[in-house]
């Protein structure tokens, strides 16, 4: 898993219909994962911009959103509640 900051939030239209329904968010990558990599996750939780976050990605992000047949390569799968410390090393 990976550790990242919900910073914004993406609206698509136009998309596959296995990803009609999502919520999509721009996660920024934990300093010490490479901060300032961004990248885009289904968000099935209900996270918010400036909440930190658990990541999952590829075939576990698919696992974690119970949609093993859609084109999903990042899912946020929890909302860090503690930890934040380690967060702005």
């Amino acid at each position: 898993m990976l550790v990242g900051k919900v910073v914004g939030s993406i609206v698509s239209t136009r998309k596959s219909e296995k990803l009609v329904g999502n919520k999509f968010m721009v996660v920024e990558l934990a300093e010490r994962m490479g901060a300032g990599n961004q990248m885009v996750a289904i968000d099935e939780i209900g996270a918010g911009i400036g909440e930190y976050v658990l990541l999952a990605t590829g075939s576990a992000a698919r696992v974690g959103c119970n949609q093993a047949d859609a084109p999903i390569d990042a899912a946020i799968v929890g909302i860090i509640d503690d930890g934040r410390q380690w967060m702005q090393k």
